[in-house]
């Protein structure tokens, strides 16, 4: 079992590892040879640490511990090549993992918690609960483990799979800031953040000027109709979070992405894309309009009026492009993947 005293060292900044090493009386550049074959070589053992000390490795492997991922289930699609992967952690915990291949390079969706507890009603990842956060190394690791695993180089990442990424705030952050700055580095512009309105840490993320694409889950453009969707409104309505965006805006002068997920007889009438015009007219800002993936614990239908509403949009000046759907023959939306196998985990024990 893993020691829970050791240090994380995945998760650790340079400055705070050299800290650490120096306080062991180890020389600083020290560190940037241990931080070249964590966050570069990717290594998964201390002992392959070949340009260290024997006696050094072993004390690494006593003060800390290098987590790792294992894959516990991999679909691979026939239709266009994405890659889902159920990812298994150290305390028997399990989160999911999407590799797509577009045009532009490869895109990695990742999770930030192990389960959510926005309660959003059209969501798998939320239907078992809040489990616990992620930690910036095993946001890290589903990096690592899926371009070790796949082969591919991963160009850009989004925010957007298991969990709610602004609840889970200073950990993203710091795992956005070793992204960043550590190992071959990734500039934060390739960064996507999906979240359903958490207000306050929006304003928060505007005054770090990140250079992030700040995206909305927003799926209904009234209150009375997010707010039977998705209970975060009630706490931040969208008053509060139109003006949250404005601000980040503003702020850093990115554009925001909205996404809307169309259900039949829900939010995908003529009145809703009028609401939505309404709503976001003015506002530099990009509707990403998602055909709903239809789950078996709602009784949620896929909209058959994409096109119309999309076309809607687009004729009053609100720019609007429909989300290429990706692995539909392998389920590759959030949360299905997980869920199932905490069903087959269930049966067993029963």
């Amino acid at each position: 079992m893993e020691n829970t005293e050791k240090i994380d060292i995945l998760s650790l900044s340079r400055d705070e590892l050299t800290a650490e090493l120096t306080a062991l009386g180890e020389k600083t550049f020290r560190a940037k040879q241990i931080y070249d074959w964590l966050h570069v070589k990717k290594v998964r053992d201390f002992s392959q640490m070949s340009n260290i000390s024997a006696q050094l490795r072993d004390t690494l492997e006593k003060k800390f511990c290098l987590k790792s991922l294992i894959i516990k289930k991999k679909l691979v699609s026939d239709i266009d090549n994405t890659v889902k992967y159920l990812y298994g952690m150290p305390d028997g915990e399990s989160v999911e993992t999407v590799l797509m291949e577009y045009k532009h390079g490869n895109s990695l969706c990742i999770s930030t918690q192990v389960g959510c507890r926005m309660g959003c009603r059209f969501c798998a990842s939320t239907i078992a609960g809040f489990v616990r956060h992620l930690l910036p190394s095993e946001m890290l690791l589903q990096i690592y483990e899926t371009e070790r695993d796949s082969g591919r180089h991963v160009d850009s990442i989004v925010l957007m799979g298991i969990g709610e990424p602004l609840d889970n705030f200073d950990n993203v952050m710091k795992f956005l800031s070793l992204l960043n700055s550590e190992g071959e580095g990734m500039s934060l512009r390739h960064i996507s953040l999906s979240t359903c309105g958490i207000v306050d840490r929006i304003y928060e993320l505007a005054e770090m000027k990140t250079g992030l694409t700040l995206s909305i889950s927003l799926h209904a453009a009234t209150d009375e109709k997010r707010s039977s969707i998705m209970p975060i409104n009630k706490k931040y309505n969208l008053e509060q979070l139109m003006t949250a965006c404005r601000d980040y805006f503003k702020k850093t002068g990115r554009r925001i992405s909205f996404e809307y997920s169309l259900i039949e007889g829900v939010n995908d009438t003529e009145q809703s894309a009028d609401e939505l015009i309404k709503l976001l007219r003015g506002m530099l800002c990009h509707v990403n309009l998602i055909p709903i993936n239809e789950i078996r614990e709602r009784d949620y239908k896929k909209s058959r009026y994409v096109e119309k509403f999309q076309k809607r949009l687009a004729a009053a000046g609100i720019n609007a492009t429909v989300r290429r759907t990706l692995g539909a023959d392998i389920n590759a939306a959030c949360g299905q993947l997980r869920r199932d196998d905490g069903d087959a985990h269930k049966a067993v024990k029963e």
